[in-house]
């Protein structure tokens, strides 16, 4: 994710932040452009930009003169959302939350503090689709098409909320906001990474199969790279729960249970390849360099990440910067007692399946 910085002070800023913590301005962020901007407070909970660096770009943008007024989507009362709307447009929902079809009682303060970090998770998860300038409707513009989201709790023992995606609509159960909660999941079910946004990103996936695969140009090419999908999906899990991964699943797969069905291994390989885009944009705007003193330039360690992911066509490229990046973040998450930050190696297999996914993507970017 690209790095943001208040307007009023230059303090640098977090996608989440509602307000600066060094100037107290408020702080609000607009999706039409992906822009998180410093505001003045006006009337009737209306807000202007702080300052006239873009006031002209904006207002060309909402058609409103120099200087548009916004309000904030109606779940910023709830702490959970800090997206605008111009100040006089008749929704009430961000471009984020009006994909919410479901959310959890929110008289139980529990559950408003469960679905605060499930609305922190998800708003990156759309940030992204948006940068890739993907076709991104809800199900309010678009029954068939759309994508919404329920988020919901268990009823009791007997009746236990299943993460997973049906027709656009994406399942989660809000236990897995919680760290602990997930943890037991995580090896229960034997995986070396488990994330609330790792979540949203595999079932993302299924439903970007059914928008850009299903019926395309693509099917014949992701059949020869990830299998064919008309295998019974219910009996091709219930083999891998009883038999598990083969036993050089690593070489062709980026996970255990990508080995399960071929629409599972590209939704767990869709969910890598947002975690080396979003990272590598991160990097882009720190300016991160990888030069390990003892490595020279034939050792392939060294990266100078210099480029936004999303505008490049050549994944190869990417790689050649991701690679290094990722042993620099696990020897450095090593050096604190941590687990490594990305588990994972990536074998030539997996590399075709991830170029397939940027093909697929970059040529399905909405002007």
């Amino acid at each position: 994710m690209k790095l943001f910085k208040c307007t009023c002070c230059g303090q640098l800023l977090y996608f989440e932040n509602n307000i600066c913590e060094n100037c107290k301005h408020p702080l609000g962020f607009i999706p039409e452009n992906l822009s998180l901007v410093t505001l003045n407070q006006g009337e009737n909970f209306t807000y202007t930009l702080y300052g006239n660096e873009k006031r002209p770009l904006l207002g060309k943008l909402f058609n409103k003169g120099v200087n548009p007024s916004f309000k904030y989507c109606k779940n910023y009362e709830f702490g959970v959302c800090n997206w605008l709307l111009p100040a006089d447009s008749s929704k009430i929902y961000c471009r984020a939350c009006e994909h919410n079809h479901m959310v959890p009682d929110l008289t139980d303060p529990e559950h408003v503090r469960q679905w605060g970090l499930i609305e922190g998770a998800k708003h990156r998860l759309l940030y992204s689709l948006m940068q890739m300038k993907l076709p991104l409707l809800s199900k309010l513009d678009d029954l068939e098409k759309g994508l919404s989201f329920d988020f919901l709790t268990d009823v009791n023992v007997a009746q236990k909320v299943l993460t997973g995606h049906e027709n656009g609509l994406i399942t989660l159960n809000i236990n897995e906001a919680d760290d602990d909660k997930r943890e037991l999941l995580r090896k229960e079910m034997n995986e070396p990474y488990r994330t609330l946004l790792g979540h949203f990103r595999h079932e993302v996936g299924h439903y970007y199969w059914d928008r850009l695969i299903d019926n395309s140009a693509f099917i014949d090419e992701y059949r020869q790279i990830f299998g064919d999908e008309r295998e019974d999906y219910g009996q091709a899990l219930q083999r891998h729960y009883n038999e598990g991964a083969p036993g050089d699943w690593n070489l062709n797969f980026i996970s255990e249970y990508a080995t399960s069905h071929s629409w599972e291994d590209w939704a767990e390989t869709w969910a890598h390849y947002l975690h080396i885009m979003d990272t590598l944009e991160t990097a882009d705007d720190f300016g991160i360099s990888v030069a390990p003193r003892i490595a020279t330039k034939s050792d392939h360690a060294n990266a100078v990440i210099k480029t936004n992911p999303y505008e490049q066509q050549n994944f190869q490229q990417l790689l050649n910067m991701w690679l290094p990046l990722t042993f620099a973040m696990n020897s450095m998450n090593r050096s604190m007692g941590n687990h490594d930050l990305y588990p994972f190696v990536i074998p030539p297999k997996v590399i075709e399946k991830l170029s397939f996914i940027h093909k697929v993507c970059y040529q399905s970017k909405v002007n």
